[in-house]
């Protein structure tokens, strides 16, 4: 049985425990992100930006906002102090297990398997779900042959051409 209730699992998400999937064909570990620590001039840079916005919204009666913006400065600036956790990741036959949360194939839309160009960051295996709380997983592929991931994906879930969102490139600029 699951050592967590329901309500404590993610959309989207099966416990693993429950199917007791029987062959693991692949296992490896990564980051959500590459960690950098963050200069005190990034902080000073963020809380520029935060205090001028929220002057903004204030001169111009948006108290709401000003509050949100203040809000938000806090959250990225603590977020940026926090190192990753390693996340757990394995290939079963009957999808892919993060942690304890297996995600089955059937709820899978489409994956792709994104290179980078120099070859200087390992490849990422791309996933979007049917998931409404994590529609779209990035998973390094980083400690695994990335063409055993490509082959078994290939063979159970439609493989589509995946770009980076604006989400992404707003990380990515941020340094997450």
């Amino acid at each position: 049985m699951c050592a967590r209730t329901a309500p404590a699992q993610k959309a989207g998400a099966v416990c693993y425990d429950v199917l007791m999937a029987t062959a693991i064909l692949a296992e490896w570990e990564g980051r959500e992100y590459d960690y950098s620590s963050k200069s005190g001039d990034w902080y000073w840079a963020l809380g520029i930006i935060a205090t001028a916005s929220v002057v903004a919204a204030v001169i111009f009666g948006s108290y709401l906002l000003a509050v949100l913006i203040l809000i938000a400065a806090v959250t990225i600036a603590l977020h940026a102090a926090k190192e990753p956790p390693i996340h757990r990741f394995r290939l079963v036959e009957t999808g892919l297990v993060i942690g304890e949360d297996l995600h089955p194939y059937e709820r899978m839309l489409s994956f792709s398997v994104l290179e980078d160009i120099e070859g200087e960051l390992p490849p990422l295996l791309s996933i979007k779900t049917e998931s409404w709380l994590s529609p779209h997983l990035v998973i390094p592929l980083a400690g695994v042959d990335a063409d055993m991931v490509y082959g078994h994906f290939l063979s159970r879930v439609e493989e589509d051409e995946h770009h980076h969102t604006f989400v992404d490139l707003v990380a990515g600029w941020l340094g997450f």
